[in-house]
């Protein structure tokens, strides 16, 4: 491989190396060439400088599993988490998830064995970690549920365990580190989020359950076609609703769904989304009582699912339709006795985005009443998500501050 200066030089503006210079210094830095070229330049070169490969690398199995989420329990510098995924490595992660086979039972002497009961009592730890990021935000739920994900890993490396427990504790630790990716991406770091989904992703392997699989794969569309790749978001989902049929979960099957009424408006495809929608409201039409539902699908409703079709309204450039659809929540939230006291992120943020169609429609004393209504639900709840969308109606506001109303909501709001 030449090392003329001007050649680095080249590469450093962000011209390609050819093939052969790519594939050397793919193992000058230790990095396998097939993960370089499905990774694709310059994405791979983050591989030479943090050690995310065991992410990517490691076997399919419960050791390879295990070894991913010890990773994530260490420190990684801010400055250097950067975004491992491309479309290859998407492929490549459902494709392998998809073969992998679930864990056995571990039985080792001198090991303390961890039960049906040690698997209740975890499960029951993360319900309540749920419901708290539901009221108190994800900026002061993600260190807990990176404690969380750490002892479940713990348990499993060091217990000994059938193979019934051993499958809900690898399911235990798949939704710890997936709460750790939705803590992440609701404060604004999709690329850390990504990680631990892929980290999750391993442990549901090992779980073998289609819960799990298909919570996670949903909630990574999210990160992929919030991120602007909603190609990637509907391969994701198309897996998720795989796993999600398995469940048999009305409310389940329509969440993914609904994320793929989000994709496909993200991506501008009106008839998909509507078609998807549609897909969820029927479904969602035999949901029984959340009770009967998994644990983790408990927030899904007939009020959300017009949230999602307000956003995807939105993002078609159809305000009306959006409004159309927050107005039909109120009626929606009373099925379920809905107490919009327990959910004051998701609250405000549909009356953020409320706002934000009253003003594309020029109704601006409506979009200043919901814009207040929302900084005062959000209150001292921790979501970069929610407070950067605020931000973004703010500055859409500041066109109109020669409205004595705007100016008020303004200045009280700085």
């Amino acid at each position: 491989m030449a090392t003329r200066p001007e050649k680095a030089s080249r590469w450093k503006r962000g011209v390609r190396p050819d093939r052969y210079a790519e594939a050397a210094l793919a193992d000058m830095l230790g990095v396998p060439l097939e993960l370089a070229r499905a990774m694709g330049w310059p994405h791979w070169l983050h591989l030479a400088l943090i050690d995310d490969r065991v992410l990517l690398t490691a076997p399919w199995t419960p050791a390879g599993a295990l070894a991913a989420l010890e990773h994530l329990g260490r420190p990684v510098p801010m400055d250097r988490r950067a975004a491992l995924f491309s479309g290859g490595v998407l492929a490549a992660t459902l494709a392998s998830w998809a073969a992998a086979l679930p864990a056995g039972a571990v039985a080792a002497s001198g090991r303390p064995q961890a039960t049906a009961r040690t698997a209740d009592l975890i499960d029951t730890r993360l319900a309540a970690l749920r419901l708290l990021d539901d009221e108190i935000g994800s900026g002061r739920t993600y260190g807990l549920a990176r404690a969380e994900r750490d002892m479940v890993t713990e348990v499993l490396r060091t217990h000994s365990y059938s193979e019934a427990t051993g499958r809900r504790l690898f399911s235990a630790a798949a939704e710890a580190a997936r709460i750790c990716g939705w803590a992440a991406f609701d404060s604004g770091a999709i690329p850390e989020a990504e990680r631990h989904y892929l980290g999750a992703a391993r442990a549901a392997a090992s779980a073998g359950d289609p819960v799990v699989q298909a919570n996670i794969l949903s909630f990574w569309a999210m990160a992929r076609y919030s991120g602007g790749d909603t190609s990637g978001a509907l391969d994701y989902v198309e897996g998720a609703l795989t796993s999600a049929t398995r469940t048999g979960s009305p409310r389940m099957i329509a969440m993914v769904h609904a994320r793929a009424s989000r994709a496909h408006a993200k991506a501008g495809d009106h008839n998909a989304s509507r078609r998807a929608e549609e897909a969820a409201f029927a479904v969602y039409d035999r949901a029984g009582h959340p009770a009967d539902e998994p644990a983790c699908v408990y927030w899904v409703s007939r009020a959300e699912l017009h949230s999602w079709a307000a956003s995807n309204a939105a993002d078609l450039n159809h305000p009306g339709r959006a409004l159309t659809h927050y107005a039909a929540i109120p009626d929606a939230q009373q099925e379920t006795a809905y107490d919009s006291a327990a959910y004051p992120r998701s609250h405000a943020l549909r009356l953020t985005r409320q706002a934000d169609a009253h003003l594309a429609l020029r109704d601006v004393d409506a979009a200043v009443h919901a814009a207040d209504k929302a900084v005062h639900t959000l209150g001292g709840v921790t979501s970069s998500r929610s407070t950067g969308i605020l931000a973004d109606l703010r500055g859409k506001l500041r066109a109109h501050r020669q409205v004595p109303l705007v100016r008020d909501f303004l200045e009280r709001t700085v």
